[in-house]
Parts: C-alpha cells; sequence; structure tokens
C-alpha cells in the first residue's frame, strides 16, 4: 500500500504560504491532491486584482508553483473544484480558466458558494496524476506557464 506523504512547500519558488493548517497538497501513490489555492502573491501575501479574471490567473499561477514543487504540471491534472462567491462571473472564470489547459481540459465541478478565506471572489483545488518518472523532488526546470 503506498505511503501519504503531505507536501508542505513553503520556500519553493512562487508558492504561496499556507493560509490554515495544512499541507500544500498530499500525495498519495500516483496521485496529488492539491489545496485549494487563493489569489494571493506569494511574496507579500495579499490578494491580487478585485475582479475574478485576474484573481482566476493569480490562481492558476499559484497552482502551477505548487505542481512545479511537487514534480507535476497542469497538464497532469484529472480533476478540478473551482469555488466562485458570485456565480454571475461564471462566464468570465471560465473564459480566463480554459486558457490555462491548451492541451486538454481535466474533469471539473464548479461551485457558487457565500465566502472564501481572505476575501477571495475563486479558489481552485485539483487533483492530479503523476507519470512514473516525476517525484515529489523540485524539477529544476521553469513550470510551464512561467511567461503568463
Amino acid at each position: 500500500m503506498p505511503e501519504r506523504e503531505a507536501l508542505v512547500l513553503t520556500g519553493h519558488p512562487g508558492v504561496p504560504t499556507q493560509v490554515g493548517p495544512f499541507a500544500h497538497a498530499v500525495r498519495w501513490g500516483d496521485t496529488l491532491w492539491v489545496t485549494g489555492q487563493m489569489p494571493t502573491d506569494p511574496r507579500t501575501g495579499a490578494i491580487v486584482g478585485d475582479d475574478v479574471v485576474t484573481q482566476t490567473r493569480q490562481v492558476m499561477r499559484n497552482l502551477e508553483a505548487v505542481l512545479h514543487a511537487a514534480g507535476a504540471r497542469l497538464a497532469d491534472t484529472l480533476m478540478v473544484r473551482a469555488y466562485l462567491t458570485d456565480f454571475d462571473e461564471y462566464a468570465a472564470f471560465n473564459a480566463e480558466y480554459a486558457t490555462w489547459f491548451p492541451a486538454g481540459l481535466p474533469a471539473r465541478t464548479c461551485v457558487g458558494v457565500t465566502g472564501l478565506a481572505v476575501g477571495a471572489r475563486v479558489e481552485v483545488d485539483l487533483v492530479v496524476g503523476l507519470r512514473p518518472h516525476r517525484s515529489t523532488e523540485q524539477d529544476p526546470s521553469a513550470p510551464e506557464g512561467a511567461a503568463r
């Protein structure tokens, strides 16, 4: 049976500090469960932007950084859960979100909620498949969307 490995990735480039008592991700066998990311600047902890598009972009950057530190990438995503505080922003969220998965969209659930931590408008968590050649050690190459 595979071992459960909690990954606290604070200190890795671009990975934000947790806003609560949890790991950034948990690895179990060849699957990685990534904690919901907020639209916070990893350097300052401040919310980035006040609109859903800017916040979604920052959430996805934060997810990319966590995945990179864990030896994975967005293209390895199997399932996404997205949380929006204003479901009227669903179309704007979708337009930005889709740009992060050019090779094909993963499965997804999107839920409207009454509030999120740190006053965010959007939060996204992932379930990611780890390829056999990947490990939880940091890959020296840049994250796939580093130029965004």
